[in-house]
């Protein structure tokens, strides 16, 4: 994308009554909905020729106009940060993510995290995507294990967020939950919402929240804890711990969701987990430039590994 070529939209009638920025990101999913925002502030987009706020009510037959300007910059210092590639070409980074690693600077977290490292490891990377997460597609907690991709091109950022966004990515994840799950599969259809008080907690609820589904199998069980290998059909913020709280089976170590349950029932003499016990464990989806298929596994990270065997051995 270039400020050259323009990206151009036509409403339709069926979208009249829709805001202007909620209108561009669901039609064009490829940027995030924050993204035209800032390109709305930058003067960067023009209803039938003239600027708009974001809240803007689209009639219907407007035609819209915007110019994406090429990445800029980045102002992130690079920093010599170990990482764990699974799979590396002219494309894509996939990774296996320590967990306590913060993915992109964030309020607290002006430094160390793995943008400040993939910006050391890539030199061309900075400018992808935006300037403060460049090549980042998607994120984990900063104490969630496990894989993650890397766009390493704008073309590849580009379509691995369609992708992501179109749901045609398949991720699966693996949870150490409080108690026993009896049942071998189910299935978690709840929306997911912003907590009304705690800004950085969501919840299972209607009303504004929005459509998440979890499908879950149980590996393993007993009275005190159970394994359990979680399917993402969507991928809204913390979906495993909140659906796995809604379940009734929060996940151990987890401060935010657990309660009570965060720390209890830990066998004898196991110390208590030092985070959330979620990991992501397996990827799949489409070559971003040549639609080959891919998978990538995360091997289960000792701390989890040692907890699972501390409450599963025989």
């Amino acid at each position: 994308m270039n400020a050259e070529l323009p990206l151009l939209f036509t409403v339709p009638p069926s979208l009249a009554g829709a805001r202007l920025d909620l209108f561009l990101h669901t039609t064009h999913p490829a940027l995030s909905r924050g993204r035209f925002q800032a390109l709305i502030h930058e003067g960067l987009v023009l209803v039938d020729g003239f600027p708009r706020k974001p809240s803007h009510v689209l009639r219907g037959g407007e035609r819209v106009t915007v110019t994406v300007p090429p990445p800029r910059p980045s102002e992130i210092t690079p920093e010599n940060i170990p990482l764990r590639i699974l799979f590396e070409d002219v494309a894509l980074l996939v990774l296996d993510k320590p967990p306590g690693l913060v993915v992109h600077p964030a309020p607290g977290h002006g430094s160390g995290t793995l943008v400040h490292a993939l910006v050391h490891h890539l030199p061309g990377l900075p400018g992808i995507g935006g300037v403060e997460r460049p090549g980042i597609v998607h994120r984990l907690d900063k104490d969630t294990s496990g894989v993650l991709v890397v766009a390493k091109t704008q073309a590849a950022h580009v379509e691995l967020t369609r992708r992501f966004a179109a749901r045609e990515v398949q991720k699966t994840y693996l949870a150490l939950v409080h108690g026993e799950v009896r049942e071998k599969t189910g299935r978690v259809d709840v929306p997911i919402g912003r907590h009304p008080l705690r800004r950085k907690k969501m919840q299972a609820a209607e009303g504004q929240a929005r459509s998440a589904v979890t499908l879950w199998k149980t590996r393993e069980s007993r009275p005190r804890a159970s394994f359990l290998e979680l399917a993402l059909l969507t991928g809204r913020t913390h979906q495993a711990r909140v659906h796995c709280a809604y379940m009734g089976h929060p996940v151990l170590g987890d401060p935010l969701y657990g309660g009570r349950h965060a720390r209890a029932a830990l066998p004898p003499g196991c110390p208590a987990p030092a985070r959330q016990m979620l990991h992501a464990f397996r990827i799949a989806f489409a070559h971003p430039l040549s639609g080959a298929p891919l998978a990538f596994e995360a091997p289960v990270p000792p701390d989890m590994e040692a907890l699972a065997r501390a409450f599963f051995a025989v």
